[in-house]
């Protein structure tokens, strides 16, 4: 160790003259170090830059609303799945401008500060040293030449000493008095040797230490700070790299996630969701049967002609394409054979025949559906998507109406609360709110029968799977198995097709099937807490609750909860402990973390 002093000491010794060149070299490496705090603070910029550009190109291919069905498919599903990885992506990137900020950019900008701050000491003490030197060493010029011109002086007044002493002429007196100037002279000389050898001394000695302690002190101090300022450089380098280097195995994960979602893509799932999501519910036509032209006047109307709606030139125009095209759309009315009769009686009875008066809903639908609007039972749908959409109808409808029974237990438990303890609220004050949700549970309800209805009537049309294709129509089945009706009862019957056509059906089966699945739908509601109802999240205790009334649980600080019922806007939240513990607690004494993913999805042990 002392060798290494020894040499740094030579070493910083052989600068000692170099003082203003060190000076410019410490301030060229600050200068160094704030030119590579601002490349990073730019690279940080463009690493937000990046990551925001990442983000807004994800959420502009985000699905709308209108594009929520194409979520059913696993090619959609995975080219939304490689947009959320891709966010998360962009997320790392923000994480790296994060991390640069704040471990390089930061500590760089404060340790430059700080740097200056010690350099601006050093060379603060280094000047004051060489100040001081150079003061000792003026004031040593003075005392010489003051001894310099008290030796001339004192050899003057020698000189003339010497020479009015050989004077004959000079007085005694006058001789006398040059000898004492002579002798003054000789001792400010003498007084000024004296004091020119103490100050020579003394500069020696400031000088010696000077150049070998005071500037080599200095100069360690300023090359430690140098030596430091460079290690800091290299460790911020490295902290350059690791930033980058970290985020490396998320940016993998997001990759590896884009390539399983593209690899669990399923091309018969997708082909299959297409033909379950078009397919209508209707039964392909029977044969054509053979229509005899040669007699003229006994020719037979064709089973599958649209003779009913359409005029036979237009049946004869599109006789081409109508078993392949327009069978999805036309109703299929099949007609038993019947004796055969001259075309001109079935002419009288047309022209005898009163026209068919349609009721105000067939009016209303017409109308809805040329001005382009979907009517309310989905009648413009096939069957099989007019059943998913009724049913998916009444699905929100029931979650509406749950939505406002649990809203109403959660203040009629609040109106017992006030009940049992007045000076929390006003018992009376929840009752318009009650009455509200009376009302809309009730008009929710009315609304599901009525979509119940329609849901029935569909069924009840849709052709049974493992039945044959056949062409005779509903209508004339139900015709032939019930007693006719009158006009003003058909009128209530009637089932349009979207181009305003209807078909007759009987009241009777579709009230035989709508009665069952009301009361079904009125007993659904009787009892909502028959069932335990599944875990929507977690919940921490942020303050301890006693719980002393009843349908509340005391909870601890600290304590971990099962969330069962969000907060409705009561500020009360239902938690669980255990299958046999749960009840409400409030909701600003919890944190409450609702899982994301589906309601259930978390589950006690």
């Amino acid at each position: 160790m002392d060798a290494i002093k020894v040499e740094t000491l030579i070493k910083v010794q052989q600068l000692r003259d170099q003082f203003d060149n060190l000076e410019k070299h410490t301030q060229w490496g600050i200068d160094f170090v704030e030119k590579y705090t601002k490349f990073v603070k730019e690279r940080s910029e463009i690493e937000l830059n990046y990551a925001r550009q990442i983000r807004n190109l994800s959420k502009k291919y985000q699905p709308k609303k209108k594009e929520e069905d194409e979520n059913k498919y696993t090619w959609c599903r995975a080219f939304y799945s490689t947009l959320n990885e891709l966010n998360d992506y962009a997320g790392q990137h923000e994480v790296i401008a994060e991390n640069m900020t704040s471990h390089i950019i930061a500590d760089l900008t404060r340790y430059a500060q700080e740097v200056k701050t010690e350099r601006k000491s050093h060379f603060h003490d280094g000047r004051k040293a060489q100040q001081q030197v150079e003061a000792s060493w003026k004031q040593l010029e003075s005392c010489k030449r003051k001894f310099e011109r008290d030796c001339k002086e004192a050899d003057r007044a020698q000189q003339y000493f010497e020479k009015m002493d050989a004077d004959i002429n000079v007085t005694k007196a006058d001789v006398e008095k040059a000898r004492q100037q002579a002798q003054m002279r000789h001792q400010m000389a003498s007084d000024s040797k004296n004091e020119y050898s103490s100050y020579l001394q003394k500069f020696n000695q400031e000088q010696n230490e000077h150049y070998y302690t005071i500037i080599p002190n200095i100069f360690q101090k300023i090359q430690a700070m140098e030596e430091k300022r460079i290690e800091r450089m290299g460790e911020s380098l490295k902290t350059f790299a690791e930033v980058d280097r970290q985020i490396l195995p998320i940016i993998g994960k997001c990759l590896d996630g884009m390539t399983q979602v593209a690899e669990s893509i399923e091309p018969k799932n997708d082909s299959s969701q297409v033909i379950e999501s078009y397919k209508s519910g209707f039964e392909p036509p029977g044969d054509v049967e053979f229509e005899d032209y040669g007699q003229a006047m006994k020719r037979t109307v064709s089973e599958t002609s649209l003779n009913n709606s359409r005029s036979d030139n237009k049946a004869e125009r599109s006789s081409k394409g109508k078993s392949k095209t327009l069978w999805p759309f036309i109703k299929k009315n099949k007609t038993p054979k019947q004796s055969k009769e001259p075309l001109s009686h079935r002419f009288n009875d047309l022209m005898t025949s009163k026209p068919k008066m349609h009721c105000l809903r067939s009016l209303r639908r017409g109308l809805s559906l040329k001005l382009g609007s979907n009517p309310e039972d989905f009648s413009h749908l096939p069957p099989e998507q007019r059943r998913k959409k009724l049913q998916a109808k009444i699905d929100d409808i029931n979650k509406d109406i749950q939505k406002e029974m649990d809203q109403r237990d959660a203040l009629t438990k609040m109106k017992e609360v006030y009940i049992k303890n007045p000076q929390m609220g006003d018992p009376n004050s929840v009752d318009p709110r009650l009455g509200e949700i009376a009302n809309n549970i009730e008009k929710l309800q009315v609304e599901a029968q009525k979509f119940e209805g329609w849901l029935a009537e569909v069924e009840g049309r849709m052709p049974v799977k493992s039945d044959p294709p056949r062409r005779t129509s509903v209508l004339y089945e139900t015709q032939n198995s019930t007693p006719p009706t009158t006009n003003n009862n058909n009128c209530a019957q009637d089932r349009e097709s979207p181009d305003g056509s209807y078909t007759e059906e009987q009241s009777s089966e579709v009230q035989s099937k709508v009665q069952p699945e009301t009361a079904e739908s009125g007993d659904e509601f009787d009892d909502p807490d028959e069932e335990m109802l599944p875990t929507i999240g977690t919940c921490k205790a942020l303050y301890p609750f006693e719980g002393h009334n009843e349908g509340t649980i005391a909870v601890t600080e600290g304590e971990l909860l099962y969330v069962i019922e969000e907060d409705k806007g009561d500020g009360w939240t239902r938690v669980r402990r255990n299958e046999e513990e749960e009840g409400y607690v409030p909701t600003s004494y919890v944190e409450v973390f609702l899982d994301s993913n589906a309601k259930g999805a978390i589950t006690y042990i």
